[in-house]
């Protein structure tokens, strides 16, 4: 009889096949419990590698048009059958299985968004826990530069304000409920709005340094027009809904 999936991982490929692969090979690797993956094709790619030769249902979907972060993931999401909702993004790295302690955090009804500890490829902490940005914060940043993380870490789980969408985690019964993510973001922001949007509904976002992902950051939006554009309009789309709350 086919099992239930305990949890279901969304991922998103942008003509990035021979990441998703690997990170594929991860969680066969590594991840025991029952899950499926929804693979989405933003782009038109040729894939090397057989979905059938994982130990896991592998899903496929292959846009006609490009669409956001958000948008693909919403989209995966009405796919699963899964009691847990993770997002992936294909340049994450896995090397013990991180799913079951991450579940375990969820149990907590207070909870409602969880991450391991993010790290990059030569080890060091990246900032994927961070408070709301403000506009004063960001061209204070921009002024001065920094690269101070914004909270701690040690072993206890921490409690930001918010954690990054490369590898976050929900109920989906939590993830339904918020409406998934804002789609009127194209790229960046989606992760902090709806870490905002729970945090309004009195649920934590929660990182789990004790469990650890690697992450080979690529940072676009520093090297490239479109995506520094992307990165503006999204951030003020967010200051904008964040001085339209009544609170």
């Amino acid at each position: 009889m086919k099992q239930q999936p305990v949890i279901s991982i969304s991922i998103v490929s942008h003509q990035q096949g021979a990441l998703v692969a690997a990170l594929l090979q991860d969680i066969a690797a590594h991840c025991a419990m029952p899950l499926e993956v929804i693979l989405t094709l933003n782009q038109p790619e040729a894939l090397p590698f057989d979905v059938a030769s994982f130990p896991f249902p592998v899903k496929i979907v292959s846009n006609v048009i490009p669409k956001g972060f958000g948008a693909n993931h919403n989209a995966a999401f009405a796919l699963t059958g899964g009691a847990h909702f993770c997002v992936l993004n294909p340049d994450i790295r896995i090397t013990q299985d991180p799913l079951p302690a991450l579940i375990e955090l969820l149990a907590d009804q207070s909870v409602g968004a969880v991450a391991p500890l993010i790290v990059n490829t030569a080890g060091g902490i990246e900032d994927s826990a961070r408070k709301f940005p403000t506009p004063a914060g960001i061209l204070k940043k921009a002024w001065f530069g920094s690269s101070a993380l914004d909270y701690g870490v040690g072993e206890a789980v921490l409690y930001p304000d918010w954690i990054a969408g490369m590898f976050i985690m929900f109920r989906a019964e939590t993830f339904r409920a918020a409406g998934g993510f804002d789609e009127g973001y194209f790229l960046y922001y989606e992760d902090v709005d709806l870490c905002w949007r729970l945090k309004r509904e009195q649920l934590r976002a929660a990182l789990l340094p004790t469990v650890r992902a690697i992450h080979d950051a690529r940072r676009s939006s520093h090297r490239r027009l479109r995506y520094l554009l992307w990165h503006i309009k999204s951030m003020l789309r967010f200051f904008a809904k964040r001085a339209c709350a009544w609170d």
